[in-house]
């Protein structure tokens, strides 16, 4: 993995290869998630090729802590708004107080999805036990 560094900036940048192996994730989703909106669009090299922060690696990996609770992408869209928006030292406190908002109802919905997908997984484990009992 070597980064590269823009001449502008002092930020460490990576190819997609790089961020892919990072995060698990293949290059396509990377690329699906920057073409829907879930991750900005990418810095690109002299030659065209797409260059991610570090941020991005991080905003990637949260994305991928969502995708097993079955978020929708405007969901996902809006509960990186939200924390990008809070993360803001310029966000107002009437402001701030409606975003909190938002995010405690995403997460009070997090935990509904957590409480199902804990209940499908007893009903796998059930199944799977089933079929290792042999037949009679």
């Amino acid at each position: 993995m070597s980064p590269t560094t823009s001449a502008p900036s002092t930020a460490t940048l990576m190819q997609i290869g790089d961020v892919a192996e990072r995060t698990s994730l293949s290059l396509r989703t990377i690329r699906h998630y920057e073409e829907v909106g879930l991750l900005p669009e990418a810095q690109r090299s002299p030659g065209g090729f797409r260059l991610y922060t570090e941020d991005a690696v991080t905003r990637l990996l949260l994305i991928k802590q969502m995708k097993p609770l079955d978020f929708t992408l405007e969901q996902m869209r809006e509960i990186l708004d939200v924390r990008q928006r809070l993360a803001s030292p310029r966000c107002s406190d009437k402001t701030r107080a409606g975003l909190q908002a938002t995010l405690e109802d995403y997460q009070r919905l997090a935990d509904d999805k957590l409480t199902e997908l804990r209940r499908k997984v007893e009903h796998a484990e059930a199944f799977a036990a089933h079929l290792r009992e042999p037949l009679s």
